[in-house]
C-alpha cells in the first residue's frame, strides 16, 4: 500500500481512532511522509509524530495537499469545522468517522460538496480487528471507493451500505457491540468467581472460551444456533444454563437493546444534523 494506490491522507484530529487507522496504514505497508494530522493539542502532536512519523500541524489549510481527509473529531465539532473547510476542499474524498452525524448534513455545511463517504468503525479497529460500515454518496466515484475501502480494511473488514439509513443499524450492532461482549464477559468472570475460581482463572476461561467460540462461529458452515445446539445436550449442564437464560428472556434483552440503541443512533443523528 502507497500514496500512490490510496493517495495522500491528511486527519483533522488525533485521537483514538485517527491513531488506530494510521497504525493500521503503517502496518500494511503505507508511507508515514504521506500522511498529515491536523490537531490542535501540541501533546497530541508530538506523540503522534514520536510514535508514527507522520507530519503533524494545527493549520487547517494543509487540507489542501491531500487527497483523502478524514474528518475524525468529536460530532458535537464537526458542524463548524465543516462550514470552515467548505471553502478549502477541491476534489478531495472526504471520509467522516464522527459518530451519528449523517453525510447529508455534512455535505449542506459544506456547501454542497459530494464526495463524501461516512464510516462506522468500532474500537477493535485499535488492534486492526474492527469491522467498519460505509456508505458513499452517489457522486463519490469508483476509485473513491476503492480509496475509502482500502483505508479502512488496515484496520479490519468492511461492509458497504446501499442506505445511510442502515448505518444506525451498523451503529447499534458493531458500532456499541464490543461493549455488549464486554459485559457478556463481565457477567462469566462474575459467575466464575462466585463458582470459587481465581480472578486469573476466571479472566482466562471466559475470554479463551469467548475468542475460541467466535472463532468457530465465524470458520463453521453452520449457523449459530445448530452450533450452539450441538454443544447442548439433553439433559446436560448446558441445557440448564440455557433453559435459564431462556427463562430471563436473555435473548429478548439482548435484541432489544440493540434496537434501543438504532433509536438512538437516529435521535442523535436528527439532533446533531440540525442548523
Amino acid at each position: 500500500m502507497t500514496s500512490q494506490t490510496v493517495g495522500k491522507i491528511c486527519f483533522i484530529g488525533g485521537g483514538n481512532m485517527a491513531r488506530a487507522l494510521i497504525g493500521g496504514l503503517k502496518n500494511n505497508g503505507y508511507l508515514m511522509n504521506d500522511i498529515n494530522v491536523i490537531e490542535p493539542e501540541a501533546e497530541k502532536r508530538a506523540q503522534l509524530q514520536a510514535d508514527f512519523g507522520v507530519n503533524v500541524t494545527e493549520q487547517l489549510p494543509s487540507v489542501t495537499m491531500a487527497d483523502i481527509v478524514v474528518l475524525a473529531v468529536k460530532p458535537q465539532q464537526l458542524r463548524d469545522l465543516s462550514i470552515f473547510l467548505g471553502s478549502l476542499l477541491q476534489q478531495q474524498l472526504l471520509i467522516s468517522i464522527a459518530a451519528g452525524i449523517r453525510a447529508q448534513d455534512i455535505a449542506r455545511w459544506l456547501g454542497g460538496y459530494q464526495s463524501i463517504v461516512r464510516v462506522m468503525p468500532n474500537t477493535p479497529a485499535q488492534i486492526q480487528a474492527g469491522v467498519s460500515g460505509l456508505y458513499a454518496m452517489p457522486e463519490v466515484t469508483e476509485n473513491q471507493h476503492t480509496q475509502a475501502e482500502t483505508i479502512m480494511r488496515a484496520v479490519g473488514e468492511v461492509l458497504w451500505l446501499d442506505e445511510e439509513s442502515k448505518m444506525d443499524a451498523v451503529t447499534a450492532i458493531s458500532g456499541s457491540g464490543p461493549a455488549y461482549v464486554f459485559y457478556f464477559i463481565e457477567a462469566m468472570q462474575q459467575a466464575a468467581l462466585e463458582l470459587g475460581l481465581t480472578e486469573e482463572q476466571a479472566k482466562t476461561l471466559s475470554l479463551e472460551t469467548f475468542i475460541g467460540a467466535s472463532l468457530l462461529a465465524a470458520q463453521s458452515l453452520e449457523t449459530p444456533a445448530t452450533l450452539r445446539s450441538q454443544v447442548t445436550s439433553k439433559g446436560g449442564t448446558t441445557e440448564q444454563a440455557i433453559q435459564t437464560m431462556e427463562a430471563a428472556a436473555v435473548k429478548s434483552a439482548i435484541i432489544k437493546a440493540a434496537k434501543a440503541a438504532a433509536n438512538r443512533s437516529k435521535e442523535l443523528g436528527d439532533i446533531l444534523g440540525k442548523d
